[in-house]
């Protein structure tokens, strides 16, 4: 490497870096085409069992890892679930969340908030879907000797992470659902997680059902969502 590539600062080496740059107009174009795909994303419910290879989980999740993180801490830990044994324990502990979160802990204005999505406290998918990927962040380390050292800005890199793989998962032509069974301990629990680790969101992947329905819905039009200063 030449020396004009790398700079020290602070006794810590700095690769150069050079983003690819496109024309005004193939930058519109570029733009254009991810928001035309990416807007015919949405959260499925109805999925096949049909047979994913991992090979395509593995690279969805090495995607996912390449989010930025507080002081490049890589706070995450991506648990990918197939055995049809560990998903039936996980359907049953969902559900039995679920049930009380519908019963007792969501109010009126939630659950009618709810209403237009058909969602309900049984959720299938969490068997149907070939696999399950659960993202646990780790709010510290803990080193050989047992000690701890802090993590940086967790919950917004963790969140970055899943918005990449949510993505990541699109662009393989497959789908996913963000599921969020409150309190999520029971994860933890049933893959044995480390004491570091803490339950984040649960997503089923896999192809979608021959016959998959969504609720009719819009996204917010761009001057609901964006203001120019």
């Amino acid at each position: 490497m030449d020396t004009t590539d790398f700079i020290t600062i602070d006794g810590f080496k700095h690769i150069r870096h050079q983003q690819e740059v496109f024309s005004e107009e193939e930058m519109i174009k570029r733009s254009q085409d991810y928001f035309n795909y990416n807007t015919k994303r949405r959260s499925i419910r109805d999925f096949s069992n049909k047979e994913v290879p991992i090979e395509v989980i593995e690279n969805i999740i090495k995607t996912a890892s390449t989010a930025p993180s507080g002081a490049n801490k890589q706070p995450w830990t991506f648990c990918v679930v197939k055995s049809a044994e560990i998903k039936a324990q996980i359907r049953l502990a969902a559900e039995e969340e679920e049930r009380k979160s519908y019963n007792e802990r969501m109010s009126d204005e939630w659950l009618d908030d709810l209403k237009h999505l058909g969602t309900d406290a049984n959720k299938p998918f969490i068997e149907k879907a070939p696999y399950l990927i659960i993202v646990f962040k780790r709010p510290y380390e803990i080193d050989e000797e047992g000690n701890k050292h802090q993590n940086y800005y967790v919950n917004e890199s963790v969140g970055l992470a899943c918005g990449m793989l949510i993505s990541a998962v699109h662009n393989a032509g497959l789908v996913t659902l963000t599921h969020t069974p409150s309190p999520m301990r029971f994860l933890e629990k049933i893959l044995k997680r480390p004491s570091n680790e803490r339950a984040f969101l649960l997503l089923p992947v896999g192809y979608e059902a021959e016959k998959a329905y969504v609720p009719n819905i819009k996204r917010k039009e761009l001057e609901e969502i964006m203001t120019l200063y």
